[in-house]
C-alpha cells in the first residue's frame, strides 16, 4: 500500500499554504510532520486524508485518485484525528469512539462483533476503559484527546492520519500511543502524525517531512533530516542532535534571529 502526493499545492484564500509537495508513503512506516507554526502542516496532511481540496497535483491512494473515492469508501482506508479538540455533544465516551466504526456500516445500527472488539480495543489502548460511561463534555482536555485518537483507533483504516496527536497528553499516554502506533505500523498499515516535538519524530518515527513556508525543506529519514543544520533553517534555533542511554535527543539552544 503506498500514498502518493504528487506536486500537491493547496490553496487557502489568497495564500498558498501548500507548495508542490511530492511524498511516496509506504506502508509499515511511522512519518512525522514537523515545522514551524504557519509551515502548512495541518493543510498538507488533511489533503492527505482528502479533506482538502487540492489546487494542483494530486494525491493517490494505490495508484488512485482519492478524489474519486466515495467518502465512506475513502474514510474505510484512511482515518484522520484533527487538531481540533471540540466535542459540543453530551454523549458518553463510548458512543464517541464507536463513531469510529460508521465508514464500515450501511446504517448507524446494531454494532457487529467486530465493531465492538475495535472499539474495546481503541478504549483499551487509550487507557479509557473506566471512563468509557463518562460524558465527554465533563472530560479534561488530555482526557478528551484520548477519547477522540480512540476514535481513529477504532476505524480500523489502512492509514492514520493524525494532526498533532499528542497534544494535552501527559508522558505515560505519550508513550503508550506511540508504542501503539508502532505496532499498527508493524502490521501493514501506515501512520502520518504531525508532531512539534522533534525528540518524539526522533526516536519513534521512521520518516520525517520538514515542511517550511507550505514547502517540504527535507525528507527522508528522522536522523537524516532532524539535524542542528535543518533546524536552524526551519526554526531558526542553535540546536543540536545528541543521544542519552541510546534515545536521540534534540537540545535547544537559543534563537539565531
Amino acid at each position: 500500500m503506498t500514498l502518493v502526493a504528487d506536486r500537491v499545492s493547496i490553496r487557502l484564500g489568497s495564500r498558498l499554504a501548500v507548495v508542490a509537495a511530492s511524498l511516496e508513503l509506504d506502508a509499515g512506516q511511522i512519518v512525522a510532520v514537523v515545522g514551524p507554526n504557519g509551515a502548512g502542516k495541518s493543510t498538507l496532511l488533511r489533503g492527505l486524508a482528502g479533506l482538502q481540496r487540492v489546487t494542483e497535483g494530486s494525491v493517490r491512494l494505490d495508484g488512485v485518485d482519492i478524489a474519486s473515492f466515495a467518502a465512506a469508501a475513502l474514510a474505510r482506508r484512511i482515518a484522520f484525528m484533527p487538531q481540533a479538540r471540540m466535542v459540543h455533544w453530551p454523549l458518553a465516551v463510548a458512543r464517541v469512539v464507536a463513531l469510529g466504526r460508521l465508514p464500515h456500516r450501511g446504517t448507524p445500527g446494531g454494532a457487529a462483533a467486530s465493531d465492538t472488539s475495535a472499539i474495546d480495543e481503541a478504549l483499551a489502548t487509550m487507557d479509557l476503559a473506566a471512563l468509557a460511561g463518562r460524558t465527554v463534555t465533563e472530560l479534561s482536555g488530555g482526557e478528551l484527546a484520548r477519547v477522540l485518537l480512540a476514535r481513529a483507533l477504532a476505524q480500523q483504516a489502512d492509514i492514520l492520519i493524525a494532526d498533532e496527536p499528542t497534544a494535552g497528553l501527559d508522558l505515560a499516554h505519550v508513550i503508550q500511543l506511540f508504542e501503539h502506533l508502532r505496532r499498527i505500523a508493524s502490521g501493514g498499515r501506515l501512520v502520518v502524525v504531525a508532531l512539534h516535538d522533534l525528540s518524539l519524530a526522533l526516536r519513534y518515527c521512521d520518516q520525517t517531512i520538514l515542511l517550511n513556508r507550505g514547502s517540504i525543506l527535507a525528507a527522508g529519514s528522522s536522523r537524516d533530516v532532524i539535524t542542528a543544520e535543518h533546524i536552524a533553517e526551519a526554526f531558526g534555533v542553535a540546536a543540536r542532535v545528541a543521544t542519552l542511554d541510546h534515545v536521540p535527543i534534540v537540545l535547544a539552544g537559543r534563537t539565531l534571529t
